[in-house]
């Protein structure tokens, strides 16, 4: 798999979609990668460890697929170890200030333009580069997504956008509805679809890459009218519950 591939799906005319994964089962990795064009693995809220999630980028790359990980908030250790484990992006929650996206972007860039420390071990050899020659592409490849999800990140968001080293941003309709409603959850609401709409605007204009999470498919498709580039689609512990509840009243019915 090229190193450089999430930049690929990023440039198509029409938006990746993406499986998201909670769960560590590595079956569950393959059936997503074969079913979508990557995998985002959920290190914030899902149940996997770290070794579930060096296996999740293992997955991804030897099926020739982008892994995307989200990280807890303000893991900027974490962040920069999975791209060393292989992740091709990493997304950072609950960024509020320009001044954190600007931390979180260099912790994903090597010196002198970062933090980043090396040692690509796993990751040149999921990629088939060497070290030296994985080194020289990172910086350009690996993408850092802040996520635009806070009060803070909304003020703060033409600034956030001028950070040169930040990818993208991710948008977290149903963290960012509690946010703009006074803690009322409406990730479906219109003036949750109007903040995404104008996020979306704004960082495209930026030149920067939009990625957002969609509860479905209807979801997926207004966020792709927005302009999203990159939308995680559902969860593959929501599927498996739609799929045992679509069973059971087929059945009784």
């Amino acid at each position: 798999m090229p190193i450089g591939s999430l930049k690929t799906l990023l440039d198509r005319p029409e938006p990746a979609l993406c499986g998201w994964s909670s769960l560590a089962d590595p079956v569950v990795h393959e059936i997503l990668l074969r079913s979508f064009d990557a995998l985002i693995l959920d290190g914030q809220h899902g149940l996997q460890d770290m070794a579930d999630l060096r296996e999740g980028c293992t997955r991804a790359a030897l099926l020739g697929k982008p892994s995307i990980l989200r990280v807890a908030p303000g893991d900027l250790a974490l962040a920069g170890r999975m791209a060393d484990l292989g992740a091709s992006a990493v997304i950072l929650p609950m960024v509020d200030s320009a001044s954190e996206a600007e931390a979180f972007a260099k912790a994903l860039r090597y010196m002198p333009g970062g933090t980043r420390s090396f040692g690509p071990t796993r990751a040149a050899d999921l990629f088939g580069l060497t070290p030296r020659d994985y080194f020289a592409a990172a910086d350009e490849a690996v993408l850092s997504f802040a996520m635009i999800e806070t009060a803070g990140a909304i003020a703060d968001l033409d600034a956030i956008l001028a950070v040169p080293e930040l990818g993208g941003v991710f948008l977290g309709p149903s963290d960012l509805s509690i946010a703009i409603g006074n803690g009322a959850l409406d990730p479906k609401g219109t003036a949750t679809d109007a903040a995404v709409a104008d996020v979306a605007r704004r960082a495209r204009a930026a030149g920067k890459a939009v990625a957002i999470y969609a509860l479905d498919a209807d979801d997926a498709r207004r966020y792709a009218g927005m302009g999203c580039q990159l939308i995680g689609i559902s969860s593959d512990v929501a599927i498996l519950k739609a799929g045992c509840e679509r069973l059971n009243t087929e059945f009784r019915r």
